[in-house]
């Protein structure tokens, strides 16, 4: 894109959500009403108190057990619509000192408020209750806000790791693992939000990795038209946004995320923890940091799901998910473009590890970034690999009908799966080695218009390892969304999905 300049609307954390309808996130008040509207065509909040059973005192054990009773709102949900705070103001914006920690640890919140006032924070667990996409799980104290220092920049690197501590959350043991939001609430009602993880240790059948250091790499926190800088986008002099070839090289996680606080893309994620907790799979959560550091081990897992848009991988992510496959344990990969950019982590300036994000791209001197240029290319771990991207939805179009993929899901040879095919598709390059296996599938083959108009074709992939292990590639944004996101539903790809995990654990 060059020094090209590209309107405000077109990138950041409120343009995704003109350009892309799957980057969007988990709350669709953040781009207007706090409600949508549900497949019944009822008005839904995405998130709804519980009052918890008598006797109840924790959020649910490692099965992720429903909270019974009435589904009471926030007296904040019914005195009118919260305020987000935005990056110029920074009415209220914080970030969290690690992406995941385990019951038992902590977790550190680093907030600022303007103008200096209380607020609370409410934490909220992603899942499945009783229809609702997360549960209230405990609140904060007031705490006192104060304005923090602005953030510091060196080159285009923006870093808030100078932000005195605000809040502590120690974890209990009791708690839950999974996907969690902290909700940042000023007393004059403006809101953020920050997300992280609780992980643990504990088997299980599928160990689901949130792409938190993709999500890091979209953020251009502070969106205040001169400070904030990704890896695509930074602004000039006169506040006009400037494309990748004058955007950051290296971005820190000690920031917020632009916005109202929530990650481009985390839907994605959080569509399939919705589904999968509804239908009871057996789930370990952690990030893409955790299995970059080795602080988690994935051979004890039947399958790696890796949920969403997922596009940085450092050498040692893609090390361990191989040797993964090659002791048999499997790799779901719902989205598309997935291990496109080959990334680095370093320090802090403090020294704290994994704190700060570099791919330098195709800038300056030296190697190339890429993995299909610096080293083997991603078609060789996932069967496919990244196409181009796809300005408007397509279908999906079935091919191999009679694989056992499509089984019970309705589909026949050559259906199309509406809307199946957006934001962004692989597919199978022939003149790229394939990787070493016992029997391989294209699943689906649908042609879509490029960005210049020409046709180009999406493909769905799945291999069997000479380990056992089944490699599936979906090669669409629109995949998870398909699973639990109301307006993108399809049946069949749930049923499909099911088919793949249900063969994964064991099930079939």
């Amino acid at each position: 894109m060059g020094s090209e300049q590209i309107r405000r609307w077109e990138s950041g954390a409120l343009a995704h959500a003109v350009t892309d309808p799957f980057g969007q996130g988990p709350l669709p008040w953040l781009r207007g009403s706090e409600h949508y509207f549900d497949d019944t065509g009822h008005v839904v909040p995405w998130y709804v108190d519980h009052a918890p059973p008598p006797g109840a005192s924790s959020p649910g054990g490692r099965n992720h057990q429903r909270t019974t009773g009435p589904r009471v709102p926030t007296p904040r949900q019914t005195a009118g619509d919260p305020r987000t705070a935005d990056d110029v103001h920074r009415q209220i914006k914080g970030f969290a000192s690690t992406g995941a920690a385990a019951p038992g640890e902590a977790i550190d919140f680093h907030i600022t408020v303007d103008p200096p006032q209380q607020f609370s924070v409410d934490i909220y667990r992603i899942g499945h209750y009783g229809g609702d996409g997360a549960s209230k799980i405990t609140t904060s104290p007031r705490l006192p806000g104060i304005v923090q220092p602005p953030p510091l920049t060196a080159d285009r690197t923006v870093s808030c790791h100078h932000w005195w501590l605000s809040w502590r959350l120690q974890i209990p043991t009791y708690w839950s693992i999974g996907a969690y939001v902290a909700v940042l609430t000023t007393d004059d009602g403006y809101r953020s939000h920050i997300p992280f993880t609780v992980r643990d240790n504990h088997p299980a059948d599928l160990l689901l990795l949130l792409p938190d250091i993709t999500w890091q790499a979209y953020n251009l926190y502070p969106e205040d038209g001169h400070t904030g800088a990704s890896l695509y986008h930074a602004w000039d002099e006169h506040g006009r946004l400037l494309g990748e070839a004058e955007a950051a090289t290296t971005v820190s996680f000690d920031r917020p995320f632009a916005g109202a606080g929530l990650p481009l893309h985390v839907g994605h994620a959080y569509d399939f923890i919705r589904w999968a907790e509804r239908y009871g799979y057996d789930l370990a959560y952690a990030d893409a940091r955790d299995l970059h550091a080795g602080r988690v081990d994935p051979i004890r897992y039947r399958g790696l799901v890796f949920p969403g848009h997922d596009e940085y991988w450092s050498t040692a992510m893609r090390r361990t998910v191989e040797v993964a496959r090659e002791h048999g344990t499997s790799l779901v990969f719902l989205s598309a473009n997935t291990m496109y950019w080959q990334a680095e982590l370093g320090p802090s300036p403090s020294g704290v590890p994994d704190r700060l994000l570099t791919c330098r791209k195709r800038r300056g001197p030296g190697k190339p970034a890429l993995w299909r240029e610096v080293d083997r290319p991603e078609q060789e771990l996932l069967g496919v690999q990244y196409a181009g991207r796809v300005p408007e939805a397509h279908p999906l179009v079935v091919r191999n009908a009679d694989h056992w993929l499509w089984e019970a899901t309705g589909a026949h040879e050559g259906d199309e799966l509406e809307g199946m095919v957006a934001g962004e598709a692989d597919r199978y390059f022939p003149r790229i080695t394939l990787p070493e296996h016992e029997g391989r599938i294209l699943l689906s083959h649908s042609p879509y218009r490029d960005t210049e108009g020409a046709i180009r074709h999406q493909e769905t992939s799945l291999y069997r390892a000479p380990s056992g292990a089944l490699v599936f590639a979906a090669g669409t944004f629109a995949w998870s969304p398909a699973l639990d996101r109301p307006g993108h539903i399809d049946t069949r790809v749930q049923r499909a999905t099911a088919n793949l995990l249900d063969r994964i654990c064991k099930r079939d």
